[in-house]
C-alpha cells in the first residue's frame, strides 16, 4: 500500500529497483509522430510494454483500456518520485526534459494523505457553484474570440486562420487565469513556458530555464494575491497556508499553481482543437449534431475517447514488481498511462474503435480514474461544449485549410494535438 511516504530513505541503496531484463522486441522509442499508428502496434504487443523515454531512460506504457483502468487504482502503484528508482540512483541524464513531471510538488506527484490534503485545497476552485458562475464568462469570451477569429481569417489573403492560436488557446487560458487570479499580462508567456515544459523535445539546457521562469512568474502572482487577495484559487491557497503553515509549503503552492495552469489550459486547448479536426474530417457526424440526432456533449465525449488531448501521461511507479496483462512491470520503473491508446482499444470499443462516432456513448478514461481523476473535468467539458456549439453556429462552413495528413503533431508525446489547425470559415 502507498501512504504518501517512501518506505526506503533517499540515501539508501536500491540495488534491486528499476527495470529488469525482459523478453520480446526491443523497447519502443517514444516520439510524437503518428501516435495512433504507434499505439496500434504497442497494443498488439501487450497491455504493458517497454518503452524508451528521452535520454534512453527505460520505462513502461500501459496501453489497453481494462488493464489501464485497473492500474490507475492499484494500491501498489505510487505517484511520489521517491519511488522512481533511476532518479534515486542518480541514473537520469543531466537536464533530463521530463524531470519536472516527476519532481514538481503538487497533486500529480503526491500519494495518500499528502494527495488528499492538496486535493482538498484545490477542490474549492472547482465547486459546482463556481463552475456555473463561470458559464456566462465562457460565453462572453467565446463570442469575443470568434470575432477575432473572423478578423484573422479576413486579414489573410487566402482566408486562413489558425484555430489554435486565435480561439482554442486563449479561451481556456483566460478562464484558468481568472480562476487563479493571474493577470492578463502574464498569460501569453505562461502558455509559451507551459508548451516548453510539456514538450518532450525541449533541449536539455532549456528545461531548467523554462521551469525557473515559470516559477518566478507564479511567485509574482502569489505575491500580488498575498498583497491584494481576491475570490480566486491562489488567494484561497495562500489563506489556507496562513491559517496553518504546515498545510501548504511555498514549494507546494507554486507547484500547485504550475500544475493547474498547465493542465487547466493545455488539455482543453487540445480537446477543442481535436474536436474541430474530427468534425471537419467526419462531416456526417457533424450533421448528426445539426439534426439533433446527437449533442455537443456527445461530440466532446467521443473526442476524448477517439483523440484524447493527453496521450502518454507521466509518471506512476509500482512499489513492487507488478503484473499487468502478460508483463511484469519492475518495482521503481516509471510508467506512462496511454489515454490515446486505451481510447482506441478494440477490446473495449469494438472493431470500429478507430472511427469517430458521436452516438457511441462509450465511457473513456481520458480524465483519469480513481483518486487522481481530473478535478477540472467539468470545466473542460463546459468550455468545449460552449466553444464548439458557438463556433459551428457562427461559421457553419468552417473546414480545414490543408489536408489532414499535412497537420504537424505537437512536439510532445504527452500532449496530443497538431501544432496548428489552419481553417477557413466558409
Amino acid at each position: 500500500m502507498t501512504d504518501g511516504r517512501c518506505p526506503v530513505p533517499h540515501d539508501d541503496p536500491v540495488a534491486h529497483d528499476g527495470p529488469l531484463p525482459h523478453d520480446g522486441p526491443a523497447p519502443h522509442r517514444l516520439d510524437p509522430d503518428d501516435q495512433h499508428a504507434v499505439n496500434d502496434r504497442l497494443r498488439a504487443r501487450g497491455a504493458a510494454v517497454p518503452v524508451l523515454l528521452p535520454g534512453d531512460v527505460p520505462a513502461y506504457a500501459v496501453t489497453r483500456h481494462e488493464e489501464l483502468k485497473g492500474f490507475l487504482t492499484h494500491p501498489d502503484v505510487a505517484k511520489n518520485a521517491c519511488h522512481f528508482a533511476a532518479l534515486r540512483n542518480g541514473e537520469l541524464p543531466p537536464g533530463w526534459p521530463m524531470l519536472t513531471f516527476a519532481t514538481v510538488r503538487g497533486m500529480t506527484t503526491a500519494d495518500g494523505d499528502d494527495h488528499k490534503r492538496l486535493r482538498s485545497l484545490v477542490t474549492r476552485a472547482f465547486t459546482p457553484r463556481r463552475m456555473e458562475a463561470l458559464r456566462p464568462v465562457v460565453h462572453e469570451l467565446t463570442g469575443t474570440l470568434l470575432d477575432r477569429l473572423g478578423e484573422a481569417a479576413a486579414a489573410d489573403p487566402d482566408g486562413v486562420a489558425d484555430l489554435r492560436r486565435h480561439f482554442a488557446m486563449p479561451l481556456p487560458m483566460s478562464v484558468i487565469s481568472q480562476l487563479l487570479g493571474v493577470d492578463a499580462a502574464y498569460q501569453d508567456r505562461l502558455h509559451e513556458l507551459s508548451n516548453e515544459i510539456v514538450s518532450t523535445g525541449t533541449a536539455p539546457e532549456r528545461v531548467p530555464e523554462a521551469n525557473r521562469e515559470m516559477v518566478a512568474i507564479l511567485g509574482q502572482v502569489a505575491a500580488a494575491r498575498m498583497k491584494d487577495p481576491g475570490d480566486d484559487l491562489t488567494s484561497a491557497l495562500i489563506a489556507a497556508r496562513a491559517e496553518d503553515g504546515d498545510r501548504l509549503s511555498e514549494e507546494e503552492l507554486i507547484g500547485t499553481l504550475m500544475l493547474t495552469i498547465i493542465a487547466g489550459h493545455e488539455t482543453t486547448l487540445n480537446l477543442i482543437t481535436n474536436a474541430v479536426r474530427a468534425l471537419c474530417n467526419h462531416r456526417d457526424q457533424l450533421e448528426l449534431v445539426r439534426s439533433s440526432a446527437a449533442t455537443w456533449d456527445d461530440v466532446v465525449e467521443e473526442t476524448l475517447r477517439y483523440d484524447s488531448p493527453v496521450s502518454y501521461f507521466p509518471f506512476r511507479y509500482p512499489t513492487r514488481d507488478l503484473p499487468v496483462g502478460d508483463a511484469v512491470i519492475p518495482k521503481g520503473a516509471p510508467v506512462l498511462v496511454s489515454y490515446t491508446s486505451a481510447g482506441r482499444d478494440e477490446r473495449a470499443y469494438g472493431p470500429n474503435a478507430d472511427r469517430f462516432v458521436v452516438t457511441r456513448a462509450a465511457r473513456h478514461l481520458s480524465f483519469g480514474h480513481g483518486a487522481h481523476f481530473c478535478l477540472g473535468a467539468p470545466l473542460a467539458r463546459m468550455e468545449a461544449v460552449i466553444a464548439l456549439e458557438a463556433l459551428f453556429t457562427r461559421f457553419p462552413g468552417l473546414d480545414l485549410a490543408v489536408p489532414d495528413d499535412q497537420l504537424v503533431p505537437h512536439r510532445s508525446f504527452v500532449g496530443n494535438s497538431p501544432q496548428k489547425l489552419p481553417i477557413t470559415l466558409g
